[in-house]
């Protein structure tokens, strides 16, 4: 049995929650480079040039990418070789979080659903905790802006819409949120299993590197079907027209039930925040 004090999770979970605010990912930032080069529209191409420039002046200057550092969203799998000792994991968890919005000059944006009062700490945080096999403590720290969340949408779609049915709502869904998501995104799909599941597979789909094509090769035929899709929407870049609404599509798709089709649709903006720590 191995393990793993709560304090080393706190210090982990406090820097990585710096650096997924700061530091845009290699694979985002190829992908906006990609973008630029097949981008027609003189608008769209200088909003994505910004888009990269802002990414370099947070990354050298230190300091978010974004004013949105989002609500804190943690997957974590637990290795069952694992013993956190001195305290307990979701504490520990949070209380890095707590930490590192403070240190880090993160904007807190939690607040009570009615009152609107802040939290002042940016918590409470979500996890999604997987028990895994394994000697090793996995942790995604994926801060998610409130504007690209308000766009995402659920839908428990009768078994006869099938593939068809799945693709006009995630497309509706991309043209409808126009540019309220601060396209271009990366949508996130989550097919199957129930109700809360299929949320969770579509958030869960984000934390793959842009540029990896998916393991499944009929799940991947139809990400790739469904960008060339959302793309001809003409949203464009920050919804100023163009060809590059979304950057890319993932899909995870798990059974569901005889008489259900769960779809999730989770939208991400160009600010794609997710690191992950392994202890």
């Amino acid at each position: 049995m191995r393990e793993i004090s709560t304090q080393t999770i706190v210090d982990a979970v406090k820097d990585t929650s710096i650096r997924a605010n700061l530091e845009l990912g290699d694979d985002v930032i190829q992908a906006l480079e990609s973008a630029l080069e097949y981008e027609e529209s003189n608008v769209g191409k200088d909003i994505l040039q910004k888009l990269l420039e802002n990414a370099k002046i947070a990354r050298d200057e230190r300091i978010p990418m974004c004013q949105d550092t989002g609500v804190a969203v943690l997957f974590v799998e637990l290795g069952n070789e694992v013993s956190v000792k001195e305290g307990d994991l979701y504490q520990a968890l949070e209380e890095g979080i707590r930490q590192g919005y403070k240190e880090g000059f993160l904007r807190k944006s939690v607040c009570h659903p009615f009152t609107r009062k802040n939290t002042g700490d940016n918590t409470p945080i979500i996890v999604h905790l997987d028990l895994v096999s394994g000697d090793k403590l996995k942790i995604w720290v994926v801060p998610k802006g409130g504007g690209s969340e308000n766009m995402s949408r659920l839908f428990m779609l009768p078994p006869s819409a099938g593939w068809a049915g799945i693709k006009e709502k995630i497309v509706e869904t991309v043209a409808e949120a126009g540019p309220n998501p601060c396209p271009p995104t990366i949508i996130g799909v989550g097919i199957g299993g129930n109700f809360e599941q299929s949320a969770i597979l579509a958030k869960k789909s984000l934390l793959r590197s842009l540029g990896t094509p998916n393991p499944d090769t009929e799940l991947a035929a139809m990400e790739q079907e469904l960008l060339e899709e959302i793309n001809k929407t003409g949203v464009g870049p920050q919804g100023l027209g163009g060809r590059v609404t979304s950057l890319a599509v993932h899909i995870l798709m798990m059974s569901c039930h005889i008489a259900s089709l769960p779809l999730a649709v989770n939208i991400q903006c160009h600010a794609s925040r997710h690191l992950e720590v392994v202890l």
